[in-house]
């Protein structure tokens, strides 16, 4: 269960951070407008991860739902507003 509440706060967190970050570098508007969507929209997204963080009920299947977006996501979305590497 600790596993399960560490995943929903830490691994929801990091998915609700990497959509921000993706939005903002994806949407067709200002750079401040994109963020401030990406921003808000990820309130949504932390939401939901914690559902379904409880729904599936299984750490490592969660952990990976979780990271492999976020992570995915977090790279999409520097490598289009040209901050990596």
């Amino acid at each position: 269960m600790a596993s399960l509440v560490a995943a929903a706060l830490v691994g929801g967190y990091a998915l609700a951070t990497a959509v921000g970050i993706f939005l903002g570098g994806i949407l067709p508007m200002s750079r401040g407008e994109a963020a401030l969507v990406g921003n808000l929209l990820s309130f949504a997204v932390y939401a939901g991860a914690v559902i379904w963080t409880f729904v599936v009920r299984r750490p490592v299947k969660v952990w990976l739902g979780l990271m492999i977006p976020a992570c995915t996501l977090v790279t999409g979305g520097l490598l289009l507003t040209g901050r990596a590497g």
